[in-house]
């Protein structure tokens, strides 16, 4: 069975196309404009196995809010589309990574419920780059997982000076999250959920 999927997003504000495959080897194409968020977009596809096509082209006149979070709503319904049944999933993953002196924990759930909790420092860089307002890192994550209806919990343990890295970590224990929750179960040949669908 093709776990694969294709969104349009289209909108006075942006006009959008994300593909994506949940067995695929990590490669990636990404155009969204805003250079830092196709650098995590990357990292995100590399480190979780996900092929991934992102070409956006939004109102980068305004600022970047509107391509990232629209990019991340079909992100997350792209990868709820390509989910299916959800039949011999992990459904379970999580990952704890470091990235330099940041230390990040993220842990999935693809339980059909969307939910989302987020810790990360209160006082970071306001930009990364010319364009990446570091703020949008919580609201990439939970448009992502509220799309995609998940239940995501995502916490940065410790952080130093770089809100690069601190963002990054997020980013890749996410991708190593989602890594393992996709995962064909070979002992598992139905949904697994004690109420036979997720």
């Amino acid at each position: 069975m093709s776990r694969t999927a294709r969104v349009e997003r289209a909108t006075s504000e942006t006009k959008l196309v994300v593909e994506l495959d949940l067995d695929g080897t990590g490669k990636s194409s990404i155009s969204t404009g805003v250079g830092f968020y196709d650098h995590m977009l990357t990292a995100l596809s590399r480190h979780s196995g996900i092929d991934l096509t992102v070409q956006a082209d939004g109102d980068l006149h305004i600022d970047a809010h509107h391509t990232v979070e629209d990019v991340a709503i079909a992100l997350g319904r792209a990868f709820g589309e390509a989910l299916g049944d959800k039949k011999g999933i992990t459904r379970y993953g999580d990952a704890t990574i470091p990235m330099d002196e940041v230390l990040v924990q993220a842990a999935v759930d693809l339980s059909g419920r969307p939910y989302f909790v987020h810790a990360e420092p209160e006082t970071m860089t306001p930009m990364i780059g010319p364009d990446y307002p570091t703020s949008l890192t919580k609201h990439v994550l939970e448009s992502f997982a509220f799309n995609a209806r998940i239940t995501l919990h995502v916490r940065v343990l410790y952080a130093g000076r770089d809100a690069h890295h601190i963002v990054e970590g997020q980013f890749k224990a996410l991708a190593r999250a989602l890594r393992a929750a996709v995962a064909i179960d070979p002992q598992v040949a139905d949904v697994p959920s004690t109420k036979g669908a997720l």
